[in-house]
């Protein structure tokens, strides 16, 4: 099989019969087998009841259906786990993402060799509250993950070699991070197209700005452990190793002052009225506190079914 279209989606009952005909069209004029995979996310409206009645005219669709709302990353984790196409899209389905977009998308991952393709809205019909954090966020993202060439990590179309998909595990909300995902898993020959971006034409938007705060939380933990995920000892030792001997040197420095003072024959008083005791006192306590919480981590690491789990390409 060509071609799989994953499409999450919630409440967009209305778009959908437009958005697989569009999709029908596309794969037809250029001779693709394809299969489409609507994930339907718990909506409360008809939209399972439309994928059924598709299902019973169409062959190539499919669905699956969640008893809830879970969000958008588990509904691309299902879908990747049953795609079977040789490329991998995925799209929204409130129609604003081209389904014209795909055979180009295509022949990037198959003739130019791209792991990953991700689709830049450059040109887009959202409103300045969205379009301004949407550009922040963006630009943390590539200076975070080291990603250079992406303008927008967030854009629901993108493509992929089956490959990837079946090797990257996408949980919580880390749909936004896929590309800084597949690179640490060693696809790091990642593109960018630029894609036509339409307004809503149907229902509204599921945007909120909560989803920036969740971005950056997840970026940080993303970040966190691609570097330390299986070494915490190098950053939680490192430091707790540093706190330790700061506030050891300072307890040296306070006690050397009062032998000194006291020796010298000069007024002193207690090193427990100094306020640089404690301060050494708490540094030393979150120093040995930081170690072993890194010593704990490094146990738990060892402890771990995939702590040997590694991208191997090729074997001969």
């Amino acid at each position: 099989m060509d071609i799989s279209i994953i499409i999450p989606l919630y409440n967009e009952e209305e778009s959908l019969p437009e958005l697989h005909a569009w999709i029908d069209r596309v794969m037809n004029a250029h001779g693709f087998s394809y299969e489409i995979i609507f994930v339907n996310d718990g909506s409360t409206d008809h939209s399972w009841d439309v994928i059924e009645e598709l299902k019973k005219e169409h062959d190539e669709v499919k669905g699956i259906k969640f008893r809830r709302n879970y969000g958008k990353s588990p509904a691309l984790y299902c879908g990747f786990k049953r795609a079977k196409g040789d490329v991998v899209i995925t799209m929204d389905a409130d129609l604003q993402d081209s389904p014209d977009e795909i055979p180009e998308l295509y022949r990037m991952i198959t003739e130019d060799k791209y792991d990953l393709v991700s689709g830049y809205k450059k040109k887009r019909y959202d409103p300045l509250s969205k379009t301004i954090p949407t550009k922040l966020f963006n630009a943390t993202a590539r200076k975070v993950s080291g990603i250079k060439n992406l303008h927008d990590f967030n854009c629901g179309l993108k493509a992929y070699r089956k490959e990837v998909i079946k090797n990257i595990e996408v949980y919580g909300e880390m749909h936004r991070y896929i590309p800084y995902l597949a690179k640490n898993a060693g696809f790091d020959k990642i593109g960018e197209k630029v894609v036509h971006h339409q307004a809503r034409k149907y229902g509204k938007t599921k945007f909120g700005l909560d989803r920036f705060v969740n971005g950056y939380l997840d970026l940080i933990t993303l970040w966190f452990l691609s570097r330390f995920g299986r070494k915490p000892m190098h950053i939680f030792g490192l430091t707790g190793s540093l706190m330790f001997f700061i506030g050891f040197i300072a307890v040296l420095v306070v006690g050397f002052g009062k032998l000194y003072q006291m020796y010298a024959g000069l007024p002193y008083r207690l090193v427990t009225d100094n306020p640089w005791f404690y301060i050494a006192l708490t540094m030393m306590i979150l120093g040995s506190q930081f170690f072993l919480a890194g010593f704990v981590g490094e146990l738990i690491s060892r402890s771990s079914e995939d702590r040997n789990n590694y991208q191997i390409e090729k074997e001969i």
